[in-house]
């Protein structure tokens, strides 16, 4: 049974975790989950772990490099399949689905990976099942190298896009139904309200441009860009 400290003794102090590189990322991928990529620095999560920022550098060459740390942590979770001749594209669009819904429960992460050329061990990984994929599918190497970059570049701009959405929708205030029927409201308003001698296509077919959600939208360019490597296999 635990004791209390007589009140005329010093407290013991809890003892400071053991700084390591997982440590650092493992609590930078927290604050970005609850806060978002701009509460996330480096003097942040020395105070988070009770430390100096200088500490962490011993175990990161700086906040870019944390950063790629915690985009390949991520993209861990992601699981490749095993490449199947015949089911490639099931398995290619079943890949970017998985990897979307994954970068997507990470708030902002999607963004690490933009500008950047993801090289980690998991990211790696991640890119052997694509490309291994669109190969067995019979896709000549180089359109198969560059669809493999086509593909990671829409799932992550998809789900980055989704974060920024959330980010707008929490600083309303609103409920997420309210702020999308507001946001989207608007939207809709102005574009019914164009001069339609001048923007007939846009005038004509608001209802077409506003139906379908974010996964409903997703899905379609995926099977457009799936379609289109299809059509690569015999190039």
């Amino acid at each position: 049974m635990d004791v209390p400290t007589p009140p005329w003794r010093t407290p013991r102090k809890t003892a400071r975790q053991q700084l390591s590189q997982d440590l650092l990322v493992r609590t930078g991928l927290r604050i970005l989950d609850e806060e978002g990529l701009e509460a996330l620095s480096m003097r942040r999560i020395a105070q988070e772990l009770g430390t100096g920022p200088a500490s962490l550098y011993a175990h990161v060459a700086n906040k870019e490099e944390l950063l790629e740390l915690i985009f390949d942590e991520v993209v861990g979770e992601i699981e490749v399949p095993v490449a199947d001749p015949a089911r490639w594209r099931d398995q290619l669009k079943a890949l970017c689905w998985h990897m979307y819904r994954v970068l997507g429960s990470h708030a902002d992460v999607g963004r690490l990976a933009l500008a950047s050329i993801p090289v980690g061990p998991n990211a790696a990984r991640l890119s052997e099942g694509f490309l291994s994929i669109m190969l067995a599918g019979g896709l000549p190497p180089q359109m198969a190298t560059w669809g493999l970059d086509r593909l990671y570049l829409y799932v992550t701009s998809d789900a980055y896009e989704n974060s920024l959405f959330l980010a707008k929708q929490r600083a309303s205030g609103l409920e997420p139904d309210s702020w999308a029927d507001q946001f989207f409201g608007q939207v809709r308003t102005y574009l019914s309200e164009l001069p339609a001698d001048r923007f007939p296509s846009l005038t004509s077919n608001v209802d077409a441009m506003m139906r379908g959600d974010g996964d409903e939208r997703f899905e379609f360019g995926l099977e457009m860009l799936l379609r289109g490597l299809d059509s690569f296999r015999d190039y």
